[in-house]
């Protein structure tokens, strides 16, 4: 062992900490099947879903938080130093886990009947995809259906922005056109032309899809749209972004309720 910048013996070697730094990249998330959440509230919010945790690294004392743990976790305890080199925070939180990627979850289109579920078209700022996973938490939508071009969910800016969101939410990467094309359940686009939300019966089901930051929802998505509705601008702003545009819809939508 060697020791650290306070005199301690570093708890974790210096291939544990290059392998955790590795989980950094989507490749070696895919690879070794595992991904780094951050801070006390959102390990304590995997802990208590169905996700499987692996290992958490943790300062001193902090540990008694987390309450009554599995015996199948492994716990290391180690330095603030040993700390800020793993994680992928400019300002580390006491704690880190590394947690087992959930097995891909076979989709039925079926199980959103009666409720309501979003569709993202080519989200790419995982800063915007963490606060959608948070708002359809928020609004209790349960079903998120991503583009093969929208960013991993599981990349550490997307779970640090979901705030734990994460661990409530069904979130499944597929063919969003023939997902939609189904018609299982009604569509709703957002678009920069269609019906005003205050003016739109949501009903109690249907899916909300929402498009790229830049370029919208693509064209070949267009033709499954069957209500496109919009925010309407009553000041100066440009845009909206695609993250707060979904929170005023999903607002509106469970307004109808």
């Amino acid at each position: 062992m060697q020791l650290s910048i306070d005199g301690r013996e570093d708890m974790i070697s210096k291939s544990q900490i290059s392998f955790i730094k590795s989980l950094h990249q989507k490749k070696f998330r895919k690879e070794h099947r595992l991904f780094i959440v951050e801070g006390y509230k959102s390990i304590q919010e995997f802990i208590n879903s169905k996700y499987e945790i692996d290992s958490i690294y943790h300062l001193t004392d902090v540990m008694p938080k987390l309450g009554k743990l599995s015996q199948n976790i492994k716990l290391h305890e180690i330095s603030p130093d040993e700390l800020s080199k793993i994680s992928t925070l400019n300002s580390p939180q006491q704690l880190l886990a590394t947690i087992k990627l959930p097995e891909p979850e076979e989709i039925n289109i079926q199980t959103i009947k009666g409720h309501f579920a979003l569709a993202l078209d080519g989200i790419q700022d995982p800063g915007n995809l963490g606060t959608i996973i948070r708002t359809a938490d928020w609004f209790g939508i349960e079903h998120i259906f991503c583009s093969e071009d929208t960013v991993e969910a599981f990349n550490p800016k997307v779970v640090q922005a979901s705030m734990g969101s994460l661990a409530r939410i069904q979130l499944v990467y597929t063919d969003l056109k023939k997902l939609l094309s189904s018609k299982a359940t009604p569509v709703y686009g957002a678009l920069l032309e269609g019906e005003s939300i205050y003016k739109t019966n949501f009903g109690e089901e249907g899916i909300l899809l929402l498009g790229n930051e830049g370029k919208g929802i693509s064209a070949n998505l267009m033709p499954e749209i069957d209500f496109p509705v919009t925010i309407p601008r009553f000041g100066s702003a440009e845009s909206l972004n695609v993250a707060i545009s979904t929170s005023i819809i999903c607002s509106e939508i469970r307004r109808n309720y």
